[in-house]
């Protein structure tokens, strides 16, 4: 094949949604679906597996959540299908925003009977920002929900994006009958039977009118089901293919996971409408997958995979040309030349050496401490990748050595534990104290439980009183020095020597934004 074939055929997308919407079980159904696992549970075992062959994991284990973004690919009707299923759990949400900056798409999934959560907004912020085309499955039609055109409103206003159904479901809960695939024009019916297998019994019907559809599904749902077809086509205007890679038009589907139930729908319409690898922006141009020479750029690092080798991975997202192991490529930021002799690719339940790669596919390299995220490879060209953020953490505290004799291990440990972004490290102007920002107040145990097990360090942490940290930059020298220093007791850097302002209330940061009219406060900044 060529290399405008192997892109033509690449989906790489990512599975997001707030915890319990039924993430893990639609990424395990797709893989059921594409005959990369045979027993739909074998991605959870695999990841327990996982779990237990690292020091890291330990505490992914005694939790029960998922605390890594998982890669996994298979062959799905002629398409390679790079599926990236990650954390739910606000707590390791940057694990989650960082991997959007390597997939082309998005499947948000949503509960039926929860509809639009706090996490799901995040994360579709994100994907605005990255102009990501989106589709939506809306989960656990199988259990009491709220009414389809309601969770429809819903999204649009919540998410703010145009929705057009491309399937709508006949009833919810216990009259659940199906799903009418509008995109298709058929109808899949669900029986309880079904739970277990791969198929659900699909019946072509073109014409809602017909009387079989009544035959199959009872007059009155068959007569329910004409008036929301009716009501759809008349609401929402056709689907637009070109509006939805554009990202600003989601097609939603409905559906049961657990049950099997609409995803094949989801499947075969992905396959079919998400897009191949996009161009992928940098400081100085713009790269086209179809380019002849190699650029990727690492979106994430997995330290401490296996304990008794304390290796690192590396996740590298291939952007252009094709990949060859054993081959030298440029390290961006140190300017060194690297080839790599064991490229990993992530099958579903093993991780295999491959001798190629392609745009779109996420290879694992194996990293001894050289790798940062961002960092770029290229066949010799000067480029740095941009768009990966970095947002803005909502916990704080002190981060103060618990034993002066392992002064060297912690400073080793935290900038490592950084580089690797599990957390964010500000030095305070004021008095020059470390202190650490997350996401989620579960990262702190992660840190002080790595900083132990892994670099033999032990830290304590001690409060501090922040609303919120920004980044602040302005055009006007003299309006930011003034701010400066007024603000001198709550100024800090990062660790690329940026500003950044600690607000200790919601009132402080209100106030600064509205008497330095030239600052720009922003909440998520780049790597």
């Amino acid at each position: 094949m060529t290399l405008h074939d192997e892109i033509a055929r690449r989906r790489t997308f990512a599975v997001i949604a707030h915890p319990d919407a039924g993430k893990t079980t639609l990424t395990e159904k797709l893989l059921l679906f594409g005959g990369a696992i045979h027993v739909a549970g074998a991605v959870k075992s695999n990841k327990i597996k996982k779990g237990a062959t690292s020091d890291f994991m330990e505490i992914e284990r005694q939790r029960g959540i998922s605390v890594a973004t998982a890669v996994m690919g298979f062959e799905y009707a002629g398409c390679k299908i790079n599926i990236l299923d990650t954390p739910g759990h606000e707590d390791f949400a940057e694990d989650t925003y960082r991997t959007l900056t390597a997939v082309d798409s998005v499947i948000i999934v949503i509960d039926g009977a929860k509809g639009v959560e706090a996490q799901t907004r995040k994360l579709m912020d994100v994907c605005r920002m990255r102009k990501t085309p989106v589709i939506v499955f809306i989960n656990k039609l199988d259990r009491p929900s709220k009414e389809p055109f309601d969770l429809l409103d819903e999204v649009e206003k919540e998410l703010h994006i145009r929705v057009r159904p491309l399937a709508f479901p006949i009833s919810n809960g216990p009259t659940f009958k199906g799903v009418y695939n509008l995109y298709e024009k058929n109808l899949s019916l669900f029986t309880s039977d079904e739970k277990l297998t791969a198929d659900a019994s699909t019946i072509e019907i073109h014409d809602l009118q017909a009387p079989e559809l009544a035959q199959h599904i009872g007059e009155k749902f068959a007569d329910q089901l004409r008036q929301d077809v009716e009501l759809v086509e008349g609401v929402y205007d056709a689907f637009d293919r070109e509006a939805y890679l554009r990202g600003e038009l989601a097609p939603v589907f409905f559906g049961s996971a657990v049950n099997n139930f609409g995803v094949r729908e989801l499947l075969e319409c992905f396959v079919r409408i998400a897009p191949s690898p996009r161009p992928a922006p940098t400081e100085s141009r713009t790269v086209e997958p179809q380019e002849g020479k190699m650029t990727g750029f690492v979106f994430k690092i997995h330290a401490n995979m296996d304990p008794n080798h304390r290796d690192r991975i590396a996740f590298l997202k291939i952007c252009s040309g094709m990949f060859e192991r054993n081959k030298n490529y440029l390290h961006v930021r140190s300017g060194k030349q690297m080839k790599f002799s064991s490229p990993t690719a992530f099958m579903a339940e093993k991780k295999s050496v491959i001798d190629e790669a392609w745009p779109g596919d996420i290879v694992g390299l194996h990293d001894t401490g050289n790798f940062k995220i961002g960092d770029t490879f290229t066949e010799g060209e000067t480029l740095k990748f941009t768009g990966i953020p970095s947002f803005a953490p909502e916990q704080f505290r002190y981060i103060e050595n618990a034993d002066p004799m392992k002064f060297k291990q912690l400073a080793k440990g935290i900038d490592q534990l950084m580089d690797e972004g599990v957390a964010q490290l500000f030095t305070s102007s004021l008095n020059g104290r470390k202190i650490i920002g997350t996401v989620g107040a579960l990262q702190f145990e992660v840190i002080q439980y790595r900083l132990e097990h892994e670099y033999n360090a032990s830290c304590r942490w001690e409060p501090i009183s922040i609303y919120k940290a920004c980044w602040i930059e302005s055009d006007n020298a003299e309006q930011l020095a003034d701010f400066k220093k007024r603000k001198h007791t709550n100024m800090a850097v990062d660790k690329h020597g940026r500003d950044v302002f600690l607000a200790d209330t919601n009132y402080a940061l209100t106030l600064a934004q509205e008497n330095f009219k030239d600052i720009r406060f922003s909440f998520a900044s780049e790597f």
